[in-house]
């Protein structure tokens, strides 16, 4: 679970830095940090819930 959502936000970032994404908030190429954050954010959200249940 926690590669593919890591997977999906690289691949995000990577466009990101090609060509903007145009999402609100993510109007240019330097904005790609953010998509890098919100993923850290959710990773250790995932695996804090894994551990959690285990």
């Amino acid at each position: 679970m926690s590669k593919a959502i890591l997977l999906i936000l690289l691949a995000l970032s990577a466009i990101q830095l090609i060509r903007p994404l145009g999402w609100p908030g993510l109007k240019k190429r330097s904005d790609f940090w953010k998509l890098a954050l919100g993923g850290l954010i959710l990773l250790v959200f995932s695996i804090s819930l894994i551990a959690l249940f285990d």
